[in-house]
Parts: C-alpha cells; structure tokens; sequence
C-alpha cells in the first residue's frame, strides 16, 4: 500500500459509515448468515443450507432498495421477529478495534462528525443503546431520512442538502465499495476505505481506494502497513 497522509486542514466534515467501519461488522454476519438462517430452517422444516439459500435469494432480491436493511420489512417477510432477535444478540454488538480512540481524535481536531449509515432506525438505537456510539459524534443519520440506501446516487445529493456539508471539504469512509464510488461520483473529496469490517475475517483491501486496515493511519499520518 501506499504511504498516506490527511491534512486535516482541508476537512471540515467526517462522514463515517456504522457497520464495517466503526462497529464490528462480525455481529451482522453472523446474525444474516448464520442466526436468521438457523432460526428461519428451525421454522419451516428445512435444512441450514437450504434456509441460507433461500434467505440469500430474499436478501438479493431487493439489494440496493431501502427494504434491504428495514427490520420491519424483513420481521413481516420472513415471520421472524429480527428486532427482537437483534436485542436478544446485542452482546456480540461492539467496536473494532480503535474506533473509539479515532472519534475522540476527530473531537479534538473540532470536526463535525456525522454516522451516514444505511442500516435501519431499530436496529441503529439497539446499537446506539450497547455501544454509546451517538456520544461520540454530532449526529446519526440513517438511510430512510435520506430515502436512498448510499451506494445509490441519489442519496448523495440528497444527504449534502440534509446535513449542509460541503463535498470538497468533507471526507468519508466506508467499507463498502459501492457506496464509496458513489460518494466519489458526487465530488467527495477525501475517501477511505475500510479493509477491515469484521474481527473475524482477513483485510479486504481495494485498489482504487486508499484502504485502511487499521485507524492508526488516520490519526498520525504514518504509511499504511
């Protein structure tokens, strides 16, 4: 990878995804892959592979459409209560590792700091209520006040009028691919990437983004390692 630096001079505003990029996407993996998939065979007789299956066809049925990440869509379609799953399961909800060190930071330098996330309001207040993650921020903005999922380019526009953020001036990061060249498309000036969203899995580094594996980078300046 390539050394980095950040002049944070030229950032007024931070916009951080939730999932993957603050929190430990490892919870989420394992409550769509494995937990809902368990249950949802449980419920109808099946086999795991098959319910995963099954379940996997749901999910890319409607990718990219805000009733992808709607708790309450899913709880009706599925017949399984998901936000009271997401209570049940909410101890495996917590930071990577950093997170928490990198917002304190971001205080400290005086940005606004923004959670643009496309998860659901339900499960952002389960989250919010383990972790205290709003206390570290400005504000939390969830897909549905915006009315696109952020690999959309609609959503971009839409969010700027929202929060009042100057693109050139404002810096993103996400570890999603899709959204990250969205933002980018719109005239985002500064984008990260998050190489690593989940404990449990290796870095997944992309080529056309600075990618991070760790926050170290963020709050020294230092070469990417």
């Amino acid at each position: 990878m390539m050394p980095f630096h950040l002049n944070w001079s030229e950032i007024d505003d931070v916009l951080l995804d939730m999932d993957g990029t603050l929190l430990d996407r490892h919870f989420d993996n394992f409550f769509f892959e494995e937990e809902l998939p368990r249950r949802y065979a449980a419920l109808h007789g099946l086999q795991i592979e098959e319910s995963r299956d099954t379940l996997m066809a749901m999910y890319r049925s409607v990718e990219g459409e805000l009733a992808w990440t709607d708790l309450d869509y899913w709880t009706q379609r599925v017949g399984i209560d998901v936000v009271a799953m997401t209570k049940e399961l909410d101890h495996m909800i917590g930071f990577l590792i950093g997170a928490e060190e990198f917002l304190q930071h971001l205080r400290q330098l005086g940005k606004r700091v923004t959670i643009v996330t496309n998860a659901h309001e339900s499960g952002v207040a389960i989250k919010v209520a383990k972790t205290g993650l709003d206390r570290h921020v400005d504000r939390i903005v969830n897909a549905f006040e915006v009315g696109y999922l952020k690999m959309r380019p609609e959503y971009w526009p839409n969010c700027a009028r929202l929060l009042g953020f100057d693109p050139t001036r404002s810096l993103y990061m996400d570890d999603d691919e899709g959204c990250l060249m969205a933002a980018k498309q719109f005239g985002v000036a500064h984008l990260i990437h998050s190489a690593k969203s989940s404990s449990q899995l290796p870095p997944a580094p992309l080529a056309q983004f600075v990618s991070v594996t760790s926050f170290s980078p963020l709050l020294n300046g230092r070469p990417l390692i």
